[in-house]
């Protein structure tokens, strides 16, 4: 049996009152989504509203492009997926063996106010099955709690710096700091020089700091399933 993994992407597209287009963060996707089908690890996309989720212009950049993001671009079969991503409320845990949530800042709007995004976590997690977030996409656990607890309390954790929410100007702009929000909620969180890659593990958590730590995360996504 093949193994497979829920990657669950934004529908939001508004950058708060600035008047910009967010979305998700392309290298996010693309990273994780090769490192896990170039090892026949089947991949399901979702997201809240389902069908094509807005990408964050910016992460379409030249300066941003990777070898995994121009591999995406001439991708048919992941952008048909991406154009028909399954809506969040119809995904069934039981289906895949982990889940995994790429960021961009849409995630900070959406996902980290969804109910049915926070219940699906905690369905995963308590199955024993892994949970991972990279950049943005830890803001997605603010009110994820298991058993009356922050799931993140107490455990090691990492995600989008203050600092790099400060060096592309959108401290006053997103609705809470990933950082601010991860230690207020009692992770132990870590971090390395901005914009570096750097992933951490405890247990079945997974989390990475920034765009450049996708890879990291879902290579040890590959470990623990």
């Amino acid at each position: 049996m093949n193994k497979k993994v829920l990657i669950v992407l934004t529908s939001h597209d508004e950058l708060g009152n600035t008047g910009l287009k967010t979305g998700f963060w392309s290298e996010e996707l693309a990273a994780p989504y090769y490192t896990l089908t170039d090892k026949n690890i089947e991949v399901v996309l979702a997201s809240p509203k389902g069908g094509q989720p807005p990408i964050d212009p910016k992460s379409e950049e030249p300066s941003f492009q990777t070898d995994t993001t121009r591999r995406m671009d001439k991708d048919t079969i992941l952008l048909d997926k991406l154009k028909n991503t399954i809506p969040l409320a119809e995904v069934k845990m039981e289906n895949y063996d982990a889940v995994f949530y790429p960021g961009g800042h849409g995630p900070l709007w959406d996902l980290a106010e969804s109910a049915t995004s926070q219940k699906l976590i905690v369905d995963f997690y308590t199955a024993n099955k892994p949970v991972a977030f990279v950049c943005h996409a830890p803001g997605v656990l603010k009110d994820v709690k298991v058993n009356g607890k922050y799931l993140v309390n107490g455990k090691n954790v990492t995600g989008f710096t203050n600092t790099e929410e400060e060096a592309v100007q959108l401290t006053n702009v997103v609705p809470f700091l990933v950082e601010d929000m991860l230690l207020k909620n009692g992770g132990i969180y870590t971090k390395i020089a901005d914009w570096n890659p750097y992933a951490v593990v405890d247990g079945l958590l997974i989390t990475g700091q920034n765009p450049s730590s996708s890879e990291k995360v879902a290579e040890e996504l590959l470990k623990l399933i």
